[in-house]
């Protein structure tokens, strides 16, 4: 069990003790280091090369009709 009379006894320097509290702002400006990782936009800008050197060589780079889509098949019915 805890003792009740350290605890009141803190309880009611709390208040006396809370004071004005001050922030100053720093004299040197705050410098903040974060290594990003900016990969989305190069993916974007090869993307954009890439299509835009298959567009002035469209001979280099053919074209091929897809695959044939299978027939939708029936479900079978459950017996």
């Amino acid at each position: 069990m805890i003792p009740r009379r350290p605890l009141l006894a803190a309880g009611a320097l709390i208040p006396a003790l809370s004071g004005c509290i001050s922030v100053k702002t720093p004299d040197k400006p705050i410098e903040i280091n974060l290594n990003v990782a900016i990969r989305q936009e190069v993916v974007v800008r090869m993307q954009k090369d890439v299509e835009q050197l298959i567009n002035q060589n469209p001979e280099a780079f053919p074209t091929r009709p897809g695959p044939a889509t299978p027939p939708a098949t029936k479900p079978v019915p459950k017996p």
